[in-house]
């Protein structure tokens, strides 16, 4: 069987079961298979599998067929261009996110802040593509998990920017021990009812995506602490789910109220960034 064979059945198989993005799987799948970028990969469209590649191949499209993520499969996810290794100790990066870096890479460089502070990193996706993107900046990236700190410290050393990221273990803004220019955070905000449905596949770690009962447990902690650990003038970042926009403003609002608070939607109109800017 060729390799073209065999993505075009995969593509079958994955459509069948409803995948929403069969080819774009079966070919990451594949690849993963065969150790390929993506250009040798069309190079060689014609190439035939061996027999122990088709098994291996046939097996993770099973596993997709489990439901199994296929970041977890391969260990590979790519976020705002960048290749990340993710295990089952880490949420997989979402695109979403994305928009949280070009805020804060849009506020770092007209105002060319020193430092910074991701808090609940995971695999430190946010973290090092403003590391990298930033090369003059201090970056510091706190989780709770330990497990998933030492994905992230692999992930530093993998994009050589451990040298400029500081892991630091523990909750939220409490291992943080010097205030900064920006806090930026993607904490879990899933609503306790909702878990089910956003985590069906039972692969990714709960304690990142419940946020509690209104799914903001965690935003209204890191929002009292905020202010005692930015800058005067400083800002907070958040990445925040469908329809609690309204709420987290008037939230920060209330605690801070000389503080300046700006709302971004994403591509899909969804409120997704809160913004807010402490006065100097």
């Amino acid at each position: 069987m060729t390799v073209r064979q065999a993505l075009s059945r995969a593509v079958e198989i994955l459509t069948s079961a409803g995948i929403e993005t069969p080819y774009l799987e079966a070919e990451l799948l594949l690849r993963h298979t065969l150790k390929q970028d993506r250009v040798d990969f069309y190079l060689q469209l014609d190439s035939e599998l061996s027999p122990e590649q088709d098994d291996e191949f046939q097996g993770y499209v099973q596993r997709r067929l489990n439901n199994e993520p296929t970041a977890y499969i391969t260990g590979h996810r790519e976020f705002y261009g960048l290749d990340f290794i993710v295990n089952r100790d880490v949420l997989i990066p979402r695109p979403e996110s994305e928009l949280l870096v070009d805020k804060t890479l849009e506020i770092a460089r007209s105002r060319n802040l020193a430092s910074i502070a991701d808090i609940g990193t995971g695999c430190g996706a946010i973290a090092i593509s403003l590391a990298v993107n930033l090369p003059k900046t201090e970056i510091y990236a706190t989780d709770i998990s330990p497990a998933a700190l030492k994905m992230a410290h692999y992930n530093c050393r993998r994009h050589k920017v451990a040298d400029r990221v500081n892991l630091l273990e523990g909750d939220l803004l409490g291992p943080l021990q010097v205030p900064v220019d920006i806090i930026i955070a993607n904490l879990p905000y899933v609503r306790e009812p909702e878990l089910a449905g956003v985590n069906s596949n039972g692969f990714e770690p709960v304690m990142a995506l419940d946020g509690g009962v209104d799914g903001l447990e965690k935003v209204r902690q890191l929002c009292v602490q905020a202010g005692d650990k930015l800058h005067p003038g400083g800002y907070l970042l958040m990445e925040i789910g469908q329809g609690q926009g309204e709420e987290v403003s008037a939230l920060l609002s209330g605690l801070y109220p000389s503080g300046k608070v700006e709302l971004t939607p994403d591509l899909s109109g969804i409120k997704r960034v809160v913004k807010m800017q402490l006065r100097f």
